[in-house]
């Protein structure tokens, strides 16, 4: 997985390689799912949502320039296998899912991949986890409308934020958001990706 479908592909942090390398990523899908598991697309988890595709996942991981000392908010938690490859990056992972059959499901499942440095909750993951705020990386796995706003407030400055925006439920793109000040950020396009709409008080209804 690694080799072909990551570095063929152009990942080249060979933290995020060596992350990916290391998460068992069979854990984090249903039983029926796991012959698929290490496969170059999107699976699903049950209650309408998906664990990521792993080059996606390394994608956004990469472009949040993960440190050891970093702290990370991961909205959209759902299975727990990004907040586990985040989790191999950093310092602390809060990991925030709407859905309560999921959460307890990740919390299961990144306790057996041994990951002790991850904080599952379960709430309105587009309101951000301010008790745990600020963040110096922030992930979204799920697409939202536009950037909301409290994600953008608890992100430190010199933190990064990334997150799929688009005009429907269906098709969005991956925007990477930087803090450079207090007031200011910069934005980039990263391209079109389709991700599972992001629901709550500040994304889709």
């Amino acid at each position: 997985m690694v080799e072909s479908q990551l570095r063929a592909r152009g990942i080249r942090d060979e933290r995020v390689l060596a992350a990916m390398t290391k998460v068992p990523r069979h854990l984090f899908v249903p039983d029926d799912e796991k012959p698929r598991a290490y496969r170059d697309g999107p699976l699903g988890i049950g209650c309408d949502q998906t664990i990521s595709q792993p080059y996606i996942v390394a994608l956004m991981c990469e472009a949040l320039n993960l440190k050891p000392e970093s702290r990370i908010l991961d909205v959209g938690t759902g299975s727990g296998y990004a907040a586990a490859v985040e989790a191999c990056l950093s310092k602390h992972v809060t990991g925030v899912e709407r859905i309560p059959e999921l959460a307890e499901r990740a919390r299961h499942a990144l306790a057996k991949a041994g990951c002790t440095n991850v904080e599952v909750v379960c709430t309105d993951g587009s309101l951000g986890y301010e008790a745990n705020a600020p963040f110096d990386a922030i992930m979204v796995a799920a697409g939202a409308p536009r950037v909301p706003e409290e994600l953008k407030r608890q992100l430190a400055v010199g933190g990064r934020l990334i997150i799929p925006i688009g005009a429907t439920q269906t098709l969005q793109d991956l925007i990477l958001i930087e803090r450079v000040s207090e007031t200011d950020y910069e934005t980039t396009n990263l391209g079109s990706v389709v991700f599972v709409p992001l629901f709550g008080k500040d994304g889709w209804f």
